[in-house]
């Protein structure tokens, strides 16, 4: 079988990779969307035989440097391994004893029928799955899981990438030290990062960066090799720079190149940098590296059953915006969190004030600025997505389809991770959330 490789992944190895990796929601370009791809079944990543064997096979063989590695089909089998293809760093579980998640499966919930946006015919849950190239489901409802799948190269003891549900994870943090008075929302992003003062980020509040109301000078065209997430990247990428590398090394050195373009507040933009700007207001508020915040405050708290870890740039920065992977029973563990207001078995693990924020979403108006005319009503708050359905439901959204998505009136969290080809959600939405408030109704119908 003859590879080959895209020549946006090939440009940066990492840096395009990743940059691909936390690409947003933008609409996928008619040829990326008309290209004929292997289905999820042909597509499994097993009976590929991706990377197996000591050598693997020539052919079945995935390389970081040409950026091999993120190839559809390839990338089905590398987002369960991504620490083997790139330098991370640990989130710590600690040593406690796992703290198990209940079960009381429902064999229904694979025959649950719902008709997908602007379809003429119902689709199940079950054909959902295979639809968007689902690698793990989990559901819980009132804190049990009632459903749970894997797929592919993913196990219940396996890491899948996160992707951008990482920027939640960050946000989350925020509005944690926000909420205990750590971080002041309307202060400046220069009072606590001088090094960002000539920066775009200078004189943006603590709130606009969470809410992503940053006006940057930034495009994720990734069809533009002009476009400043090409040189974003090559900073993040841990492999050393070729030579006549004359740009920044690493996100912060990047961060400060950024430069501002309109008026901050106004209007929502989905920027990656906004996340790990977020991440290194975390890491000044509270003299901790994300990932070793997130450990103390969560991961050690809550029975998590495995350690998480981040992909870093060559000085070690956690990617705060989109570089998480973790099991996904944690991550619902996570998500049940989140749901509780911060409460986990009677014990205030965050502070509900925090968990109440990021509940009551973000500025519609600013929100209906940005380029998402396939969701219209949502909002952005924290660095969480808001539906603005009848349920209040918010979610964390990466590309290829990771999700976690948590509906409060159906006392329901759904994680799901997936590999899907095409990165932009806006290619399986139709299909992923009209099935999630379909199994919610399920779920509140059986109460």
């Amino acid at each position: 079988m003859q590879r080959t490789v895209n020549p946006l992944l090939h440009r940066s190895a990492l840096g395009a990779a990743l940059a691909l990796a936390v690409a947003g929601f933008s609409m996928p370009s008619p040829a990326e969307a008309e290209k004929p791809v292997l289905s999820a079944q042909q597509s499994d990543p097993v009976r590929m035989g991706w990377m197996q064997g000591f050598p693997p096979p020539k052919d079945r063989q995935l390389r970081f440097a040409d950026g091999s590695f993120f190839e559809f089909p390839a990338m089905r089998w590398s987002v369960v391994h991504m620490s083997e293809f790139m330098p991370v760093v640990n989130v710590s579980r600690g040593l406690r004893a796992p703290d198990p998640l209940p079960y009381r499966l429902d064999p229904r919930i694979d025959a649950i029928a719902f008709r997908p946006t602007n379809a003429d015919k119902d689709m199940t849950w079950e054909e959902s799955l295979w639809q968007n190239y689902t690698d793990g489901i989990v559901i819980l409802h009132q804190g049990r899981i009632v459903h749970e799948r894997y797929f592919g190269a993913l196990a219940a003891d396996r890491r899948h990438a996160a992707m951008s549900v990482t920027k939640s994870l960050t946000g989350t943090l925020g509005a944690v030290l926000v909420a205990e008075g750590a971080l002041d929302e309307n202060k400046r992003v220069a009072d606590y990062i001088p090094e960002l003062r000539d920066s775009a980020f200078g004189d943006a509040t603590v709130r606009q960066v969470l809410d992503m109301t940053t006006a940057l000078q930034f495009s994720e065209d990734y069809a533009d090799p002009k476009a400043e997430i090409w040189q974003y990247s090559a900073a993040g990428n841990p492999l050393p720079k070729p030579k006549g590398y004359a740009g920044p090394v690493g996100y912060h050195a990047a961060l400060q190149t950024i430069k501002k373009g309109g008026v901050h507040g106004e209007a929502f933009g989905y920027k990656t940098p906004n996340a790990d700007v977020m991440g290194w207001l975390v890491a000044r508020a509270s003299g901790k590296a994300v990932g070793e915040l997130l450990a103390e405050r969560v991961w050690r708290r809550i029975g998590m059953e495995q350690d998480a870890y981040y992909s870093v740039d060559e000085l070690g920065t956690p990617f705060a915006g989109g570089g998480f992977n973790a099991g996904l029973r944690d991550m619902a563990r996570f998500g049940e969190l989140i749901r509780n207001q911060g409460r986990w078995h009677g014990e205030q693990i965050l502070p509900a004030r925090a968990i109440e924020d990021i509940a009551r979403g973000g500025s519609q108006a600013a929100f209906a600025k940005s380029d998402h005319p396939e969701l219209p009503g949502w909002s952005y708050r924290d660095m969480w997505w808001h539906t603005a359905n009848a349920h209040g439901a918010f979610a964390a959204r990466g590309v290829h389809g990771q999700t976690i998505y948590i509906d409060p009136a159906a006392e329901m969290v759904i994680v799901r991770f997936a590999s899907h080809p095409i990165a932009a959600n806006s290619a399986n939405d139709a299909t992923s959330l009209p099935a999630y408030e379909a199994v919610a109704r399920h779920l509140m119908g059986r109460q």
